[in-house]
């Protein structure tokens, strides 16, 4: 008779990109070139009824943001959003859903509901600083 076990392996991979999909709530609580953007048809990167940037992590810069756009969002998104790690070819590294990271929210404490930052014309955003945590597996 034989007996068998599990072993989880720890695996380090790098990591280069964010892509968020956030189900926002109100979308009059962000703010595109100073206008209230009341039905969230100014936010950039908006697909149906959720706001889908792309960051490079060292940067700090949405891919795709259009030249010349500033943006100032506080979107009350609680659990309703996904959050990938992807690899430098924009391969799910690691995936994780509900509430909203600490590095979703550079502009001030989420407290796990909110995205709050602030981006600029370049599409970088202000004060961007790389927080993995909640996206790494704990050992049991």
């Amino acid at each position: 008779m034989t007996s068998t076990i599990e072993l989880t392996q720890v695996v380090s991979k790098e990591v280069k990109y964010l892509k968020a999909e956030c189900g926002v709530r109100y979308w009059e609580d962000g703010e595109v070139n100073g206008k209230t953007d009341d039905e969230g048809t100014l936010i950039p990167l908006r697909v149906n009824d959720a706001w889908c940037p792309t960051i490079d992590l060292t940067t700090g810069v949405i891919e795709d943001w259009p030249e010349g756009t500033t943006a100032d969002v506080h979107y009350k998104v609680c659990d309703d959003g996904v959050y990938k790690l992807l690899d430098a070819e924009k391969n799910v590294v690691r995936s994780i859903s509900g509430y909203v990271p600490k590095i979703m929210s550079p502009g001030g404490s989420g407290y796990g509901d909110y995205v709050i930052m602030t981006v600029g014309t370049d599409g970088q955003i202000v004060g961007w600083r790389v927080d993995l945590d909640g996206f790494e597996e704990e050992a049991e």
